[in-house]
């Protein structure tokens, strides 16, 4: 049995990142099942979510989202403490006869929370070939420090 990455908060432990790994899987596989039923409610619960990778790096968190055919005006990125927020809109080409419909367009967001604490100040955005790529620098008390061994 693997051992899990525990997290103390409170003097609880739970392992926080697997949890939150968990909620999100859930999250886009509820959106596959349900996103086009949800789309036809009244309310506006019609945006999916759209494929998306999130990595870390020594000194940032990387979010990479597909996002094929928008445009950067399209893209709204928000970031509340720990939380990223993307909403866009990918509208749907005109074309004179459509033998078949596999690309989702339409109104799109993602919610995720990072792992640890961030420097929202320093966040970049870059959009290329359909891939938005979010570049969230972690907060100096976030990085991991090196420690001289002495003899």
């Amino acid at each position: 049995m693997a051992l899990l990455t525990v997290r103390r908060r409170g003097g609880e432990m739970f392992p926080a990142r697997e949890i939150e790994d968990a909620y999100d899987r859930l999250g886009q596989l509820m959106n596959a099942a349900l996103g086009e039923a949800l789309g036809a409610l009244p309310g506006g619960m019609g945006a999916w979510v759209p494929m998306a990778d999130v990595s870390e790096t020594e000194d940032s968190y990387v979010v990479e989202i597909d996002a094929p055919g928008a445009r950067k005006d399209q893209i709204d990125v928000q970031l509340s403490e720990r939380e990223l927020i993307v909403i866009g809109q990918i509208e749907e080409q005109e074309r004179q006869r459509r033998h078949r419909k596999m690309r989702r367009t339409g109104q799109f967001e993602l919610r995720t929370t990072l792992p640890g604490d961030v420097d929202a100040d320093r966040v970049e955005a870059h959009l290329s070939d359909g891939v938005l790529t979010i570049t969230v620098p972690k907060a100096e008390a976030a990085k991991p420090k090196h420690i001289e061994v002495s003899a």
